[in-house]
């Protein structure tokens, strides 16, 4: 499954801007040669023709230079030295200009911009969907019992590893830092989503991605952990919907474990 990432969009778009730019260049140039040509052609015509049947001989023979018909006219030595040197011409343009183009669209940038496009048509059409943010051991987890239990899944993970590992379990991933930058949210499609289950550790992320999130969709239901009740409180107000505290939750599922042996 092909990853949207945010970080390489706009390099990537930069590059395909820059390789219709070489394109278009090509084809002034091309035009600048058949020009060139069929002047020099009109130059040398000593043939006593008519003003306008030297201009369509010209024409001619360098159309078919450029375009590699090879269908000329008669040639006196001149016209033929003349023709000999702009072929040369002609190969040196043609041989850089698809040396250039080609190595710009192989490029890494311009395959994840292609990439991108495919993922943004696949993203724009979600709607009422999880958003899980980290791809850790707790945002796997969650993801595959949201998969198990017929959810549509994106994952939303900075990191590239994690991001791979996703899109290997053809997950919807978008790469990027969510508690950073406002794009990944919202080609994640935060504004169509159900949830957002925010699994990552660092306590200052987990309240970034909250108050965006909620900003940009504020009937979106939120789940996200805490640490303790004040970091709790915290999460509430940035607009977390359910809010579970990592230590009640140990401490419930060790006191079960006990309980359980106990009966036994």
């Amino acid at each position: 499954m092909p990853i949207y990432r945010t970080h390489d969009f706009r390099i990537g778009r930069s590059q395909v801007v820059e390789w219709w730019r070489g394109v278009l260049h090509t084809v002034a140039v091309l035009l600048v040669v058949l020009a060139v040509c069929t002047i020099g052609m009109i130059a040398l015509d000593s043939s006593g023709q008519p003003f306008s049947a030297k201009v369509l001989r010209g024409l001619w023979n360098a159309l078919n230079l450029v375009t590699t018909l090879g269908d000329f006219t008669s040639l006196d030595p001149r016209e033929k030295i003349f023709m000999m040197s702009t072929m040369v011409l002609l190969i040196a343009i043609g041989g850089y200009a698809v040396s250039r183009l080609t190595g710009m669209l192989s490029s890494d940038a311009a395959m994840i911009h292609r990439e991108n496009r495919r993922m943004a048509h696949k993203l724009d059409r979600l709607a009422n969907h999880v958003i899980v943010i980290g791809f850790g051991a707790l945002g796997r987890a969650v993801a595959g019992r949201l998969s198990e239990a017929g959810e549509q899944v994106v994952i939303v993970d900075r990191a590239g590893d994690l991001a791979a590992q996703a899109s290997d379990l053809r997950y919807l991933v978008v790469q990027g830092d969510a508690g950073v930058d406002d794009a990944v949210l919202d080609h994640s499609g935060v504004d169509r989503a159900r949830s957002v289950v925010v699994t990552t550790e660092d306590a200052d992320r987990k309240l970034s991605i909250t108050l965006m999130a909620h900003a940009r969709n504020p009937k979106l239901k939120i789940a996200v952990t805490a640490m303790n009740e004040p970091r709790g409180e915290l999460l509430r107000r940035a607009g977390a919907s359910e809010v579970l505290m990592t230590d009640d939750l140990i401490a419930g599922a060790l006191v079960d474990c006990l309980s359980e042996k106990g009966k036994a």
